[in-house]
C-alpha cells in the first residue's frame, strides 16, 4: 500500500469517528481523485430507503465536478474495521470507475485490489 492509501484510510476513519454516532450513519467512505483531493461521505440508514457511503461519495464527487476517482476505502465500527462494498456498490463503482483501486482487508493489514477483482460480498446475518 502507498502512503497516500494509508492516509485515505485515516481520512475515512476520521469521518467515521466524527459522524457515525448513531444507527442512521454506520459507515464512512473516502475516495481520492487523480489530482489528490479526498472526498468523503457517510451512509444513510432509513426505514424506507438507505444509501451506502460509497454512493454518497460518488454523488458528492459529481456535485464537485469530479469525473474520476482513483482509490476508495469504506470503514465501519467508527473506523476500526474496513468494509468491502456491497454487490450494488461494486457494480456501480466498476461501471463508473473501471480503473478504481479499492482498499479492503483487515484494518491491521489492508491491501488494495482493482474494483473488478473485489471478493464476493457476504452480508452479516
Amino acid at each position: 500500500m502507498r502512503d497516500t492509501d494509508r492516509a485515505l484510510v485515516q481520512a475515512a476513519s476520521a469521518v467515521a469517528k466524527l459522524r457515525c454516532r448513531s444507527a442512521m450513519h454506520t459507515h464512512a467512505a473516502a475516495a481520492r481523485t487523480a489530482d489528490g483531493r479526498v472526498i468523503s461521505g457517510v451512509n444513510l440508514v432509513h426505514g424506507s430507503a438507505s444509501a451506502c457511503a460509497e454512493v454518497i461519495v460518488i454523488a458528492t464527487a459529481a456535485t464537485q465536478g469530479v469525473a474520476d476517482l482513483e482509490t476508495l476505502v469504506t470503514v465501519e465500527d467508527r473506523g476500526r474495521s474496513l468494509h468491502t462494498p456491497c454487490e450494488s456498490c461494486r457494480q456501480l463503482l466498476a461501471e463508473r470507475f473501471p480503473a478504481l483501486r479499492v482498499i479492503i482487508g483487515p484494518a491491521d493489514n489492508p491491501h488494495v485490489v482493482p474494483v473488478g477483482e473485489l471478493p464476493a460480498f457476504h452480508a452479516a446475518g
